[in-house]
């Protein structure tokens, strides 16, 4: 054989480095395999990404509706979500950040739909649960503010990761009057519980009384009131809040008989409710829980509530 041809033969391979070979291209490709999957299985980067934020929650059959939100430094299947109800000013922002420390302390994800005044107005669109337009037409079931909420839960679950079958909701003032109603008129909500710290005037569970001050003409039944009646409520109520003269106290006559202030309003409506629940034989789970010393502030309230609801995720724990 000639130099020539000897030189324009390639070498003979290295069978052990073709083997090495192998092995890094089939690491290589099952680590990109991989990363396909963990991106495609991902929440979207506007909110996982970051602990806090905001999105536009769409899933429902009314107005979008901001959401602000905040999460714990570390999401599991077991993480609670708090859904938190702003007040009178529609501040979401402001009871997202009064509620930002306590849900990363606590473990827990809080977040606060904002129900604008163009969207949702007054009383009547917000926190009485908008049954009806201004002129007094009905409207649709899946159009009421409560009717957000549980799709909103579903959504949450959806973007952080956790599982958690049920939810708290807690709601301050004006907030605290759609919870309480919340409770009454959703039967089928997923409540773990229900906090309604310092509303200013009640849906008394009186089935004499007109809707919205008591459940007359609302959508609840008899045995939808009872079967209320059991549902885990917590009245949170500040024992400093007394003033009767605060400019968002409503003044009605039919808001003055439940009490001259707030703290004495939400012992009226659980006396009303124990005593109906009675006088009909049925469960009762309602309970006031006094925070002594505390007016009409979301962010003092808010931090007896976050204690209540990481002792209450602590006994579910398996």
């Amino acid at each position: 054989m000639s130099a020539i041809a000897s030189l324009a033969r390639p070498p003979r391979p290295d069978p052990a480095a073709l083997i090495r070979t192998l092995v890094q291209r089939c690491i290589l490709i099952a680590a990109l395999l991989l990363a396909a999957l963990m991106t495609g299985c991902a929440p979207e980067t506007e909110t996982r990404q970051e602990t806090r934020g905001r999105f536009v929650f769409a899933g429902w059959d009314g107005p979008p509706l901001p959401v602000w939100y905040q999460l714990p430094d570390t999401v599991t299947p077991t993480t609670p979500v708090v859904v938190v109800m702003h007040g009178v000013n529609r501040d979401a922002d402001r009871y997202r950040d009064e509620w930002a420390g306590l849900a990363r302390d606590k473990g827990f994800i809080v977040i606060v739909p904002k129900f604008s005044k163009a969207d949702f107005p007054g009383s009547r669109g917000y926190n009485t649960g908008y049954f009806e337009d201004k002129d007094g037409t009905p409207r649709p079931r899946n159009l009421w503010s409560y009717a957000a909420i549980e799709p909103l839960f579903d959504e949450a679950r959806r973007r952080f990761g956790t599982q958690v079958p049920r939810y708290t909701i807690y709601g301050h003032s004006a907030g605290a009057q759609f919870v309480h109603r919340y409770v009454i008129l959703m039967p089928e909500a997923r409540i773990e519980q229900a906090i309604a710290a310092n509303a200013g005037w009640y849906m008394m569970p009186d089935l004499a009384a007109d809707f919205p001050y008591g459940t007359k003409g609302a959508p609840v039944s008899a045995e939808g009131l009872k079967a209320a009646l059991a549902k885990p409520l917590t009245l949170l109520l500040g024992t400093a809040d007394t003033d009767t003269a605060h400019p968002n106290l409503r003044t009605t006559p039919e808001a003055n008989r439940q009490g001259p202030h707030r703290y004495a309003r939400g012992l009226a409506f659980h006396d009303e409710g124990r005593a109906l629940a009675a006088q009909w034989g049925a469960a009762y789970g309602w309970r006031v829980e006094p925070v002594p010393g505390v007016g009409h502030s979301n962010g003092l309230m808010a931090q007896a509530a976050a204690t209540m609801i990481a002792a209450r995720a602590e006994q579910q724990r398996p």
